[in-house]
């Protein structure tokens, strides 16, 4: 009964989501001040004609309930077919997070020890050559300390490695520095495939049972289907239409594959009633959740996230030190789909956005900007 009463609230949090907001609603910026809704679509108005950007689905959380949602914009340039509320985007990375709630629940449940070397639950045949993989747990792939590339496919090894392309390697001794890579989520996704006795074509089917459902989110999906064939919105590279079906990090990857760094493919309604499940740790333990939250390793000076903001990071999460607090955040980039999230959890405050082009990177900056000068 307990378990039934927990389904049901959290149904209830989805549904509440689904409110119909005033025109006079009001927002709280990460400043504290409250905004007028009307204030805030003329900027995102103004953003999308300056940066050229086809759609946009975006979310804003104040007092974590979600105050404005809308979607923008058009499907395609060339067809100019308007977006709506059932347009579906591509997460790019922030897949990351929501791979990595379930990593915690998991964790909870005794399936998986986030300190246990990753190859005593299933050894690794790709990067077999190099002993020192035995020493990745999930705790450094949550964190980005594995020594991956960040995908094989698309990083050049130092020529001094002799790497051949396609090969897989390690820049460092896993544990003792910071490096942003998807290929560690890739293994720990296969880790947790075997663990709960399917592979990577069936796990998005046990994501759906263990999360998207029981938590009310109604299209939060890993691995393709009909619903995504028909709603997904076409991604966009320098003004123009890509066409690219799925998003992919190896020759023989295809729709089927669960994409635990990149593959999600949902909109800023459920990623944002994700977020506030995550923030109030429905679904995981508080520990859990402090766990995600607390510094697990700094990122250095020299690193491109040093520079937007990111100092530190959590499992699953960056983390960003603000004159207002702490902000907790992740972004996406899959080239012509970009997105993007930040949530200031001292007041409860936060934005979700999905684009269908290469100028989220730019409107994440500006956006966050806006939410700290007002």
């Amino acid at each position: 009964m307990k378990s039934d009463l927990k389904i049901y609230n959290w149904l209830a949090i989805g549904l509440m989501a689904c409110t119909i907001y005033p025109a006079n609603a009001q927002l709280k910026t990460f400043s504290g001040q409250n905004m007028p809704v009307k204030r805030l679509e003329r900027f995102i108005s103004q953003q999308m004609d300056s940066l050229g950007m086809p759609a946009l689905s975006i979310a804003f959380i104040s007092n974590n309930k979600i105050i404005y949602h809308k979607a923008w914009g058009i499907n395609d340039v060339n067809t100019r077919t308007p977006v709506n509320d059932a347009s579906i985007f591509e997460a790019a990375s922030m897949s990351k997070t929501a791979f990595t709630y379930w990593v915690m629940q998991m964790a909870e449940k005794g399936k998986l020890n986030l300190d246990t070397p990753l190859y005593r639950y299933l050894p690794y045949p790709d990067i077999a050559q190099d002993k020192r993989y035995k020493l990745i747990t999930a705790r450094m792939v949550l964190s980005h300390q594995a020594g991956f590339p960040n995908w094989r496919y698309f990083e050049k090894p130092d020529s001094a490695l002799h790497v051949k392309y396609g090969d897989l390697w390690l820049k460092f001794t896993p544990g003792t520095q910071f490096a942003y890579s998807g290929e560690g989520y890739h293994y720990l996704a296969q880790v947790v495939a075997y663990l709960n006795h399917v592979d990577l074509k069936t796990l998005n089917t046990l994501y759906q049972q263990e999360v998207s459902r029981p938590f009310g989110l109604q299209h939060f999906y890993f691995s393709g289907n009909s619903y995504i064939t028909q709603h997904k919105v076409s991604g966009h590279s320098k003004g123009k239409s890509i066409g690219r079906p799925w998003p992919i990090s190896f020759p023989k990857q295809d729709s089927s594959w669960f994409g635990a760094a990149g593959g999600l493919h949902t909109e800023s309604m459920d990623y944002a009633r994700f977020l506030i499940a995550l923030m109030e740790h429905k679904g995981i333990r508080k520990t859990s959740l402090d766990e995600m939250l607390k510094e697990q390793v700094k990122v250095p000076p020299t690193d491109d996230a040093f520079t937007s903001g990111e100092k530190a990071w959590g499992l699953g999460i960056a983390i960003m030190p603000t004159v207002y607090g702490t902000i907790y955040e992740h972004g996406g980039n899959n080239g012509d789909f970009q997105s993007g999230f930040k949530y200031l959890k001292a007041r409860r405050t936060g934005f979700v956005f999905f684009t269908n082009c290469d100028k989220g990177s730019i409107f994440n900056n500006n956006l966050t900007a806006f939410m700290m000068a007002h």
